[in-house]
């Protein structure tokens, strides 16, 4: 099966007003493999050079690096150079899947070892409480006995609809219950809000970061670093499996979603946390690029030790 190859730049540069003579810093940048993911190729590269960088899995499953910079800097960048083939994702014909209230009461009484692993992401987590207001924001979209893909996929257009992207109206700790009340903000919002109504319904859903391709208007050429991180939102459905929704762009992700972490909310997945010692107050710089390249057929790139 054909499958899309990206190559995927993504460079962040923190320029501190004042010397930092040690840090540490935690990264989520190294897109995770999947059945219909292959990771061919990832790296990291950062000036001033670190004095160690360690590799580990978290619970998620998410890869992550742990460095160290020492040594008096004004200045650092750090950039994650990736290759990746992604092939459709499957979607179920939303008529097909179970009624909703099936699967919130999977959740309660199955045992089985997938839907246990998901039942983890139906409760509270620390940037997405569950609230009577989003349980009445979803009961529109989630009336009784309605498919629960069918009425998912409504709540994803409500709430692309229903709500403004504006970069300048949340920052990221903005809880849901604002969004909610002013219906602005950014991926991240719309998808933790997403997340909200759902879990405070009894479905499982979880945070998904990772990249998406942009496509310029026609006749205007692709701007390098234009790009940027995206967030969308993963449903559990028993039977079927994870199924992703992106309220952002109103589509069910396939092919230009690029998946690099997924957890419980954002805080979870940050792209880059770090400690210092100095620097005072920094000026962030976030530069993503995501170049489509040739199609590859996936079957022959992937390697058993490649896919989870």
């Amino acid at each position: 099966m054909k499958a899309q190859l990206f190559e995927l730049r993504h460079t962040t540069t923190y320029d501190y007003h004042a010397p930092v003579t040690l840090s540490h810093h935690l990264l989520r940048l190294s897109p995770r493999r999947l059945p219909r993911q292959v990771r061919l190729e990832h790296r990291l590269e950062t000036e001033p050079a670190a004095a160690g960088i360690s590799q580990r899995t978290d619970y998620f499953g998410n890869d992550v690096a742990f460095l160290t910079i020492e040594g008096a800097h004004r200045r650092l960048c750090v950039s994650s150079h990736s290759r990746v083939a992604v092939r459709p994702a499957f979607i179920p014909d939303p008529l097909e899947t179970p009624e909703w209230e099936s699967v919130v009461g999977a959740c309660r009484s199955d045992r089985s070892s997938a839907v246990l692993d998901a039942i983890e992401f139906t409760y509270a987590s620390p940037a997405i409480p569950l609230e009577p207001e989003f349980a009445r924001y979803a009961a529109l979209s989630f009336t009784p006995r309605r498919s629960v893909l069918e009425a998912a996929r409504e709540l994803t257009s409500r709430i692309h609809t229903d709500f403004q992207f504006d970069t300048t109206a949340t920052t990221v700790s903005t809880p849901p219950r604002e969004v909610l009340k002013h219906r602005r903000g950014v991926c991240q919002d719309f998808a933790h809000f997403q997340i909200a109504c759902l879990r405070s319904i009894g479905l499982p859903a979880r945070y998904v970061s990772g990249y998406l391709e942009t496509i310029p208007p026609p006749g205007q050429p692709r701007l390098v670093g234009a790009d940027a991180s995206h967030a969308w939102v993963s449903l559990f459905c028993p039977g079927i499996g994870w199924i992703d929704l992106d309220p952002t762009n109103d589509c069910l992700p396939s092919m230009r979603h690029i998946t690099v972490a997924w957890g419980r909310d954002y805080s979870d997945v940050s792209p880059i946390r770090g400690v210092l010692l100095g620097g005072q107050e920094h000026v962030l710089t976030v530069a993503v690029d995501v170049v489509p390249l040739a199609p590859v057929e996936l079957p022959i790139l992937a390697s058993p030790f490649g896919i989870e």
